[in-house]
């Protein structure tokens, strides 16, 4: 039950940002244009890298090392601020570093990049890493909220112009400045002061940089593209792809929330020796996974034409087009949300992991280059599929020794096949009727009857374990 409370959490902080997104992307894509949120997404990218430097896969670490510990207070407060140390030093590094690279060699955006710096503080005082390792996303998804619609409050209030980027880029740095610092009271019931001659941060200097490999590498196939697409192609065609590519992710993030949840869930079983239990929770985490991955990207799928300029404005008439090519990800990095985030980082199959997002890295840079050139932005969304497949691939490669494929896609059909009604029928509706926010809400329910009316003539798996945790919560309330 903690599992599927701190889901449920996890999944209402997504469900904001779903809604943020309604509210803010068509109003800073009509204030801003393509043209303008290019210039941010493209300052954004290589800003991405100098902070991920600093992170240094910390995060990862820090939440895996905290859940395994979670039962200590001592040792879990000498491995708070060893790494909360060694996050400060690592972060400075990266700050200098990325300053020095603006002053040095920037010269059509450089007051932009600066601006773009605020992410890299933020950074620094990030301590949701040992929240999650401790379970306590509560905390985290408060705070997240509060912050997020002072944001959404704010932009609306600052940006009201072309002149009003900087304005925009600074707010989005400072806020989550704000929302990181905001954890920090809450470490004084968690965590224990002890003598700094037991903190030895660099102990955790080389298991982490471990786990930056797989981070950075991840999301080196998730920045190439833009960065290749605004080198390769034009400002207003990364515009498009930064539009679509956030929708999707948006999206993607409701599905992937379970990976947040789980990752110190097993390594806490994992640290127990539970290997029955993990296995147990891998197949039922990658049922749930499938069954909501597919109806969210046939549902993309079927209104994404009509959806896309109404949403966007005329301007991002193409981001449709995008949005359609780029939806199986959802697929795909759902599923590699479970072999890979939930099964082998926590029981420490690093390795693996690694070489897996490696594989996907090169893939994306090798797509990017053939289909960029030949389709623009399309090409950019198609080489995020390619890289993406290849990723899931990869790891169920390396878990066929311990984990029973056969097994994990067993249903899979079933899901798939009511995704697919579901398409044939809000796909038809959508080119029917004329996009208004009505007429969104009727298609997006009718999917839902359709799909979850399709799931219980399929007998799908998920319709079973969403009626046996109904009973069990009314067994417990008598």
């Amino acid at each position: 039950m903690k599992v599927i409370k701190n889901y449920l959490y996890n999944v209402v902080y997504q469900i904001l940002l779903l809604l943020v997104p309604l509210i803010t992307v068509p109003y800073i894509a009509r204030v801003l244009g393509p043209e303008l949120v290019g210039i941010n997404s493209y300052t954004n990218s290589w800003m991405t890298f100098f902070m991920l430097v600093g992170q240094m896969g910390i995060a990862l670490y820090g939440n895996r090392e905290v859940a395994y510990h979670r039962d200590d207070p001592i040792d879990r407060s000498k491995i708070f601020w060893g790494i909360e140390m060694l996050q400060g030093m690592t972060i400075l590094i990266a700050l200098g570093a990325y300053l020095a690279a603006v002053l040095l060699f920037s010269t059509t955006f450089k007051h932009y990049f600066l601006l773009q710096s605020f992410w890299i503080i933020a950074a620094g005082v990030d301590v949701s890493w040992y929240f999650m390792g401790m379970e306590n996303f509560q905390r985290i998804v408060f705070r997240n909220m509060i912050v997020k619609l002072a944001s959404v409050a704010l932009i609306f209030l600052i940006v009201k112009d072309h002149n009003d980027l900087g304005k925009y880029i600074a707010l989005l740095g400072l806020s989550n400045l704000v929302g990181n610092l905001t954890l920090w009271p809450y470490l004084r019931k968690e965590i224990k002061w002890v003598p700094i001659s037991t903190w030895h941060p660099f102990k955790h200097f080389y298991p982490a940089l471990l786990l930056f490999i797989p981070t950075i590498t991840t999301q080196v196939y998730l920045v190439v593209n833009r960065l290749m697409l605004g080198r390769m192609s034009t400002q207003n065609q990364l515009g498009q792809f930064q539009n679509t590519d956030q929708i999707t992710k948006v999206v993607l993030a409701v599905v992937t929330a379970s990976g947040q949840v789980m990752l110190p869930h097993i390594a806490n079983k994992f640290s127990k020796g539970d290997v029955k239990g993990i296995r147990e929770s891998l197949y039922n985490s990658f049922d749930f996974i499938t069954a909501l991955a597919a109806p969210m990207m046939f549902g993309i799928m079927a209104i994404a034409e009509p959806f896309a300029p109404w949403f966007l404005g005329a301007e991002f008439n193409d981001a449709g087009r995008l949005m359609m090519i780029e939806a199986p990800i959802i697929l795909f990095i759902g599923w590699s949300n479970v072999t890979g985030t939930q099964y082998l980082m926590p029981i420490n199959r690093t390795r693996e992991y690694t070489i897996s997002v490696t594989i996907g890295a090169v893939v994306n840079i090798l797509a990017n280059f053939l289909l960029i050139a030949k389709w623009g932005a399309s090409g950019a969304a198609l080489a995020t599929d390619i890289s993406e497949f290849a990723v899931t691939a990869v790891q169920l490669v390396y878990i066929r020794t311990t984990i029973r494929r056969r097994r994990l896609f067993a249903s899979t059909w079933k899901y798939l096949l009511s995704g697919l009604i579901m398409f044939i029928i809000v796909y038809r509706l959508s080119n029917v009727i004329q996009m208004t926010i009505a007429n969104l809400i009727l298609e997006v329910s009718l999917g839902a009857v359709v799909y979850i009316f399709a799931l219980f003539l399929f007998r799908a798996p998920v319709i079973e374990q969403a009626q046996e945790l109904i009973n069990s919560r009314k067994a417990k309330r008598k």
